[in-house]
């Protein structure tokens, strides 16, 4: 009997996750490895990244994204280890804070580079990998505030918007050769690095609980909740989705863009 679940499965396929040494990244990383793909992860932390690695039997490249030449590297290490490429995720990024009034031009420049610059440089190089394979797909972690976002997230928000643009942008440019790019619009979400900014600013080490329970549906977003999502995109379960920009979040958007249910933090 055939398998009915077998296209959402990832087996021989070779995927990149950027960003995999924690959070978001890790948990997409070790939700590919459980379908069978192969995987080349990325990330700046390079005891965390040799931890992973070692747990998935993956290659891991240490790579600072705000180089281009890193991240074509990055596609180079892929095609040397494995000899195809099937799947793109750009799921690093960076969330420094900043407003219209303070936001310095290097503080811009250095959040684009990474949010947006560095999935162009990625998808770029590994095109023509997919194109030799026979198709591929892409998947652009992006998040709610490229709709507007908060004051403070102002060079943030401008660059995922950027990434958004992107997305649809290659997905018509790239479905010729099969190559399906989609991104996901990622809401408030739990993560290591989400605490890290909290506590920061202030909050308590308890934070979560009063955020948990500040939410229409009960809790924040965790990273795996959102990591199947990612694989399904993967897949060949999704064949026929590209150039598409979803909102995943419990917070409804109004038709202008403006929250229906007021939420101070929809960040991911």
């Amino acid at each position: 009997m055939t398998d009915p679940f077998a296209p959402l499965r990832l087996d021989g396929k070779v995927v990149i996750v950027t960003g995999a040494t924690q959070g978001l990244g890790a948990a997409i990383a070790r939700r590919c490895a459980a379908l069978g793909a192969r995987l080349v992860l990325t990330g700046r932390d390079a005891a965390r990244g040799e931890a992973i690695r070692g747990e998935l039997d993956a290659v891991f490249v240490p790579v600072e994204l705000q180089d281009p030449d890193a991240c074509r590297a990055v596609v180079v290490a892929a095609d040397a280890s494995y000899g195809r490429l099937d799947g793109l995720v750009n799921s690093a990024g960076l969330s420094s804070r900043g407003t219209l009034d303070d936001t310095s031009v290097e503080l811009w420049d250095r959040l684009f580079a990474v949010n947006a610059r560095a999935p162009f440089v990625l998808t770029q190089a590994a095109a023509p990998l997919m194109r030799r394979a026979g198709g591929g797909s892409v998947v652009n972690i992006i998040t709610m505030s490229s709709h507007g976002g908060q004051p403070d997230l102002m060079a943030y928000s401008a660059s995922k918007a950027a990434l958004a643009g992107f997305t649809r942008n290659a997905g018509y440019a790239l479905q010729r050769d099969r190559i399906r790019v989609n991104g996901l619009n990622i809401g408030w979400t739990a993560t290591d690095g989400e605490h890290v900014v909290q506590t920061a600013e202030g909050a308590p080490e308890d934070w979560l609980t009063e955020a948990d329970a500040s939410q229409p549906l009960g809790r924040l977003l965790r990273p795996d909740d959102i990591a199947p999502m990612i694989t399904h995109l993967l897949s060949d379960a999704a064949v026929m989705i590209t150039g598409s920009v979803m909102d995943y979040d419990q917070t409804v958007l109004g038709t202008h863009g403006t929250l229906v249910e007021e939420d101070p933090a929809w960040i991911s």
